[in-house]
């Protein structure tokens, strides 16, 4: 799967994560996000650093110091609308999965350039055919979650 970007549900204003196939039909595979995982992934898109570790750079920080590294994320399945994932990590030569949110599992994939992929079963599920008359093209999508990053506020994502 590649990255295609992250949009923004109208009118709620909803992060979307866009992943398409690589080959094939090049389906898309939209997946709705949390404003945090959204901020996570455009700053490692930007390759904007921050002064302390994020989450996600912890987390890579983490594998780093245990002398493991990330190796691939495999989307695999989804459950009453919820999407399942899986980071997998080599560690003494072992493969060691562990379960993650999609959004996480790419935020750590970009940051780490590690391969995302999708069960087969779930595009076929999920998958939709890509648009050829789409009205945005990735520099307006690109646009409109820049606009919607600096709206947010630290007050945004307190429950």
């Amino acid at each position: 799967m590649e990255l295609e970007g992250i949009r923004l549900e109208v009118p709620t204003n909803m992060p979307v994560l866009m992943l398409r196939e690589q080959s094939g039909t090049r389906r898309m595979m939209p997946i709705y996000i949390g404003a945090p995982e959204a901020s996570s992934i455009h700053y490692a898109l930007e390759g904007i650093k921050s002064n302390r570790p994020l989450t996600h750079d912890l987390l890579l920080n983490v594998v780093e110091q245990l002398n493991s590294q990330p190796v691939k994320l495999v989307i695999t399945k989804i459950i009453e609308s919820t999407y399942f994932a899986d980071l997998h990590f080599l560690h003494q030569g072992s493969v060691v999965v562990v379960s993650c949110r999609p959004s996480d599992g790419v935020a750590v994939a970009v940051r780490s350039g590690i391969p995302i992929y999708a069960e087969t079963e779930l595009l076929n599920e999920v998958g939709k055919p890509a648009s050829d008359d789409s009205s945005e093209d990735a520099e307006e999508i690109i646009d409109d979650f820049k606009l919607f990053i600096d709206s947010i506020t630290p007050e945004d994502f307190q429950g």
